[in-house]
C-alpha cells in the first residue's frame, strides 16, 4: 500500500463497500484517513469503523474534500446521492465509481469535470477472491492510478481496460459472472436429482465440484481448455456429457446470448 492516501471517502457501506472497506483497513490504509458516508451502516460496519478509528457520517461533513471519493452505491440511487457530493470534489480528487452502467459523463454531470475511474468488481471480493475491471479517464495521473490500484486490489486482481465501453462487457462477464456460476451449481444439482440422487446430496456434490474446479483453475498454470482436456477420456463419461454441452446449440451460444443481454442492460442503465 502507498504510504500516503490523504482523505479516502467511501460512499455506501453495503456488501461491496463494506467488503472493500474491510480489505483497505486490513491492508494498511490508516483508519484516521477514512470517512464512510452511509445513513444506516450495519452494526458490523460500525464496529469496524470504531476499532479502526475511522469516521462515519450519514451525509457529507461540511468542508470535507476527498483525495479519493469512492462511490459504492447502487446505480438507481445515484441521482439522489451524487448532487451533495459535488462539494467533496476538489482539484486533486479522483472519483472511483463501482456502479454498473453509470458513465463518466454522467458522473461529471453531477460532480463536475475531475479525474475519474469506473471500476467493476464482483461479489467474491467479499472474501478477497474477486476480480475488478477498471477504466481511468485522461485526467487520472499516474500516482492517482497507483493509489486506486492499491485500493481495488485488496479484493483481488485488477484488469485495466483502454476503453470505457469495455466496462459494460466486463460487467457482463465478471461483474455478473458469479451468478452464472451459482446457477450452474443449481442446474447440476437438479440434473443429479433427476438422475436419482437425493436432492441434498446432489447439491453437495455440485457445490464441491464447482468450488474445487474453481480452486484448481486458480492454482494451475494450465489454460481452462487444457484442464478440461485433462479430465476428458476419449469415449468416456465426460466426453459424452461434453458432446451435449459443446454442441452447436450447447453452452457457447447460450453464453453468447447471456453476455450480450447483460451488456445491453449495462448500457441501458447508463442511458
Amino acid at each position: 500500500m502507498p504510504s500516503q492516501f490523504g482523505s479516502v471517502v467511501l460512499v455506501g457501506a453495503g456488501n461491496m463497500g463494506g467488503a472493500m472497506l474491510t480489505g483497505w483497513l486490513r491492508s494498511g490504509v490508516p483508519g484516521a484517513s477514512v470517512t464512510v458516508i452511509d445513513p444506516s451502516p450495519s452494526d458490523a460496519i460500525r464496529i469496524i469503523l470504531a476499532d479502526a478509528g475511522a469516521r462515519h457520517a450519514p451525509s457529507l461533513p461540511e468542508g470535507l474534500v476527498a483525495d479519493i471519493l469512492f462511490l459504492a452505491v447502487k446505480p438507481q440511487m445515484m441521482d439522489a446521492v451524487l448532487p451533495p457530493l459535488r462539494a467533496a470534489v476538489g482539484e486533486k480528487t479522483v472519483v472511483v465509481s463501482v456502479a454498473a452502467g453509470k458513465t463518466l459523463s454522467y458522473l461529471a454531470g453531477h460532480l463536475g469535470e475531475a479525474a475519474m475511474v469506473r471500476a467493476m468488481p464482483n461479489t467474491p471480493a467479499m472474501i478477497g477472491r474477486g476480480v475488478t475491471g477498471a477504466y481511468a479517464n485522461p485526467k487520472v495521473g499516474s500516482s492517482q492510478r497507483d493509489v486506486v490500484q492499491s485500493l481495488l486490489k485488496v479484493s483481488g486482481p485488477v484488469e485495466w481496460v483502454s476503453s470505457e465501453a469495455d466496462i459494460d462487457a466486463v460487467t457482463a462477464v465478471s461483474g455478473s459472472g458469479p451468478a452464472y456460476v451459482f446457477y450452474l451449481v443449481e442446474c447440476m444439482a437438479e440434473a443429479g436429482r433427476k438422475a436419482g440422487l437425493p436432492a441434498d446430496l446432489a447439491m453437495r456434490l455440485a457445490r464441491e465440484t464447482v468450488s474445487g474446479a474453481g480452486e484448481l483453475l486458480h492454482q494451475s498454470p494450465e489454460e481452462a481448455s487444457k484442464l478440461r482436456q485433462n479430465v476428458t477420456s476419449p469415449g468416456g463419461t465426460t466426453a459424452a456429457a461434453l458432446s451435449v454441452l459443446m454442441a452447436e446449440d450447447g453452452m457457447q451460444p447460450l453464453f453468447d446470448r447471456a453476455i450480450a443481454a447483460a451488456r445491453r442492460r449495462a448500457e441501458e442503465l447508463g442511458s
